[in-house]
């Protein structure tokens, strides 16, 4: 078989590139390289020689993960490319390839390519004579069919343009459950006013609230009518983008026979035509005038068009509309389809849709168990969409809580819980592809769509099992946050020093500020100790329990300054919580305070001791003469006649904040310190290894130790991080001693007087009776 070297070249080069791409990923150290290459990526002048393949391809793979942090794994989903994935990607670089043949030679290639890929379809999604467009944006498709009904509609379009539409005003109706926007987009692509646009309700009373209502539908297109009017294309759903619910298209259809408009089609659901047993509300698809698919999530293809299949017999309106292209290239759109379709075969195809909604099937059985999880879905028998959101146990009892409605907020609560839980189900289990979806009715729910996420993500059975599983581990944490908020709110209350904050959007227990009882400062200063204070605590909660979290809210919430507390568990004790806050905001206030007095009264005792000192030094010099300060003179007349001194020394108490006099102390030769240092408080109960705080007592999973006092653990656990130090010798750290310096004083020779206090002032305490007592365990200790 002849084998054309250059698609045999395309093929070998696009497999080492894949391999080097996803190969990058798994690489012993990756930053090196990115390293080197994000350096060499910074735009600059071309290089002469240029690049080999393998380097460029280096520098793809670094770009594409040069944002990802080593010591931060990344919880973002990565498709996962298969070998259909390749065939997708081997179908772009074949049609730069198949784009330089000769005329002719394209021309019957890509007839065939793309008569094959539209039969394909048509016969695989039931949509019998139809015609297909292929278009890069979803939403191309649609405005090519709103161009095609224009030119239908009004015969003179073609010739005097959007003049025509004065006569009769064209009317686009869409469901109020349609994409956000896809109206809006259609209008400015049009040219047409948004007055054109007509959004309909669904249901209030009757069927599902997903659902378009038909009733008022019909009422709507009526009053169009007899205003002069043309009611021109009908946007219906088989499968809404928030809940998945279908509209009913046989009724729609109808009605849009009986007025002459234009039914277009949408939705995850239309994937479920190509299985045999097929639910009798899409079944009606089939009967639409357009509808468009979406292949590549469904299938798990990168980088393929969406389809829109349409019946129409006028091909001259169909080109004047876009749908069709005289331009050949234009027509290799569908190549990288038609390689993948070939590729999976029909077999496969439909073993991925099933697999898919099996998935669903197999999560909704599970869910209909859990009594605090409701359950949103139209066809709990072939419904490939399943929404959920957490509930309030009506029937749990409450430890300190109350039933459903007990306080006001409940529904922006139970969002922003529902929020959490699915961002915590998504890093738990990322293999489902579960996401956030804000529904009108509802609230904040999570949805499961495998048929957008599965193939792509490789969900298989175990992943859903291990979702349930994960999801019945959060759900107590979800009921004792939600019972438990009211009891923080009321323990907060009971402070006067605390403040509670309400922020309806915290997943957690809620916000307490620490305010300082510091009235005499003016706003700015007040502001700063409030920070200063509230950081603190906030690092010393973290330390004292790791398991809670503590933290500084949302990054963008209007409240600053405040400790958030996370979710909770059955055995946590708010109100041991709430005292714990209290009383260590409590002592960095008063640590702050008494750091700040005492730098007030060591500044003062310091000024005092050196007034104290000149005043004792011109003492001296006035009882000594005039004489004793002359070097020799002094020396000699000091030693005939020694000088007793009546000036004493100073000793500066910083525990007392003032001078004292040294005269006990040499009379007693220790130090005494008129205020003894009180003993260090200790707690009655300690923290033992293991024990883990603010849990209650008898609570399933807390310790024996759970009584014991926060303060005191606060207090112990400081003291066992930052230990006193023991004190070299009996004299206490709050005594000083200050003695006066005498001014050029001669050094006098030793007599017996001032040998007193020196080297015989050991042999004295050694020479001391048995039994009796020394002073200095008396007064020092």
């Amino acid at each position: 078989m002849m084998v054309d070297p250059t698609l045999a070249e395309m093929g070998k080069n696009l497999n080492e590139a894949m391999k080097i791409l996803e190969d990058g990923r798994n690489a012993s150290d990756p930053d090196a390289d990115r390293r080197q290459f994000s350096r060499s990526s910074i735009p600059g002048p071309l290089q002469g020689d240029g690049q080999d393949v393998a380097s460029i391809l280096q520098l793809v793979q670094n770009l594409m993960h040069e944002d990802e942090e080593e010591d931060k794994p990344s919880h973002r989903r990565m498709q996962n490319v298969g070998e259909q994935g390749h065939m997708a990607l081997l179908g772009h670089s074949l049609a730069a390839y198949i784009s330089v043949l000769d005329r002719e030679r394209l021309r019957k290639l890509i007839t065939r390519i793309a008569s094959d890929t539209t039969l394909w379809l048509c016969r695989l999604f039931r949509y019998e004579s139809g015609s297909a467009y292929y278009h890069e944006d979803d939403r191309e498709g649609l405005l090519k069919v709103c161009r095609l009904v224009i030119n239908t509609r009004y015969e003179d379009y073609s010739t005097e343009g959007y003049t025509v539409l004065n006569s009769r005003q064209p009317v686009i109706y869409q469901s109020a459950t349609c994409r956000p926007g896809l109206g809006q987009h259609l209008c400015s692509q049009l040219g047409l006013p948004l007055s054109s646009l007509c959004t309909v309700p669904c249901n209030t009373m009757f069927g599902s609230q997903h659902q378009m209502d038909i009733a008022l539908l019909d009422k709507l297109i009526r009053e169009d009518v007899e205003t002069g009017k043309l009611p021109l294309l009908l946007i219906a759903n088989a499968g809404t983008p928030g809940a998945g619910h279908t509209d009913k298209l046989g009724r729609l259809k109808e009605l849009c026979e009986q007025y002459g408009m234009w039914l277009h089609i949408e939705g995850v659901n239309l994937a479920t035509l190509a299985l045999w047993e097929v639910s009798s509300p899409v079944t009606a698809a089939t009967r639409s005038d357009s509808m468009t698919l979406t292949l590549g999530p469904w299938l798990g293809l990168p980088a393929v068009p969406a389809v829109t299949l349409y019946r129409h017999e006028d091909p001259a309106l169909s080109l004047a509309a876009g749908l069709t292209s005289s331009q050949p290239v234009e027509k290799l759109r569908a190549l990288p389809l038609w390689l993948s379709l070939q590729y999976l075969g029909h077999d496969g195809i439909v073993e991925k849709i099933r697999h898919a909604v099996e998935l669903s099937q197999q999560l909704l059985e599970k869910l209909k168990t859990l009594a605090s999880i409701k359950t949103s879905v139209e066809d709990e028998l072939n419904s490939p969409v399943v929404v959920f959101r957490f509930s309030q146990e009506t029937s749990a009892e409450s430890s300190g809580g109350s039933v459903e409605g007990y306080f006001a907020g409940e529904r922006e609560v139970l969002d922003c819980l529902n929020r959490w839980l699915c961002e915590r189900l998504a890093q738990l289990v990322p293999a489902s592809g579960v996401d956030i979806v804000e529904l009108e009715d509802e609230g904040t729910c999570v949805r499961f769509t495998p048929l957008m996420t599965a193939a792509a993500l490789g969900t298989q059975r175990c992943d859903v099992d291990l979702l349930v599983e994960r999801l019945i581990e959060l759900i107590p944490v979800l009921n004792c946050t939600l019972r438990l908020r009211l009891d923080f709110r009321e323990e907060v209350y009971r402070h006067s020093a605390l403040s509670y904050i309400e922020d309806l959007n915290w997943p957690g227990l809620g916000a307490v500020r620490y305010e300082p009882r510091i009235e005499e400062l003016n706003d700015s200063k007040r502001q700063l100790e409030v920070e200063k204070i509230n950081s603190e605590l906030l690092v010393k909660l973290g330390e004292l329990d790791a398991d809670r979290i503590f933290s500084t809210g949302l990054e963008f919430g209007p409240e600053k300054d405040c400790i958030f507390i996370g979710m909770a568990t059955e055995d946590l004790d708010v109100a041991e919580l709430v005292d714990t806050i209290a009383a260590l905001g409590r002592d960095i206030e008063e640590n702050g305070r008494l750091l700040e007095n005492m730098t007030e009264v060591v500044r003062k005792g310091i000024q005092e001791a050196e007034l104290q000192l000149q005043k004792d030094n011109q003492d001296k010099l006035m009882e000594e003469g005039v004489l004793r300060q002359i070097p020799l003179v002094g020396s000699v007349l000091n030693w005939f006649s020694p000088f007793q001194s009546t000036v004493k020394g100073r000793t500066f108490n910083l525990a007392a904040g003032s001078l004292d006099s040294t005269e006990p102390t040499y009379s007693m030769k220790a130090q005494t310190g008129g205020l003894a240092s009180p003993e260090t408080p200790t707690t009655s109960a300690k923290r033992l290894p293991g024990q883990r705080l603010f849990r209650r007592k008898g609570a399933g999973g807390s310790d024996s130790h759970s009584e014991t006092s926060s303060v005191g653990q606060a207090e112990e656990l400081s003291r066992e991080r930052f230990p006193q130090p023991t004190p070299p010798s009996p004299v206490p750290d709050e005594a000083v001693s200050v003695v006066p310096e005498s001014p050029e004083t001669p050094q006098r020779p030793p007599t017996k007087e001032n040998c007193e206090v020196g080297t015989q002032e050991g042999e004295e305490e050694e020479r001391e009776p048995v039994g009796q007592e020394a002073p200095v365990e008396e007064t020092g200790r």
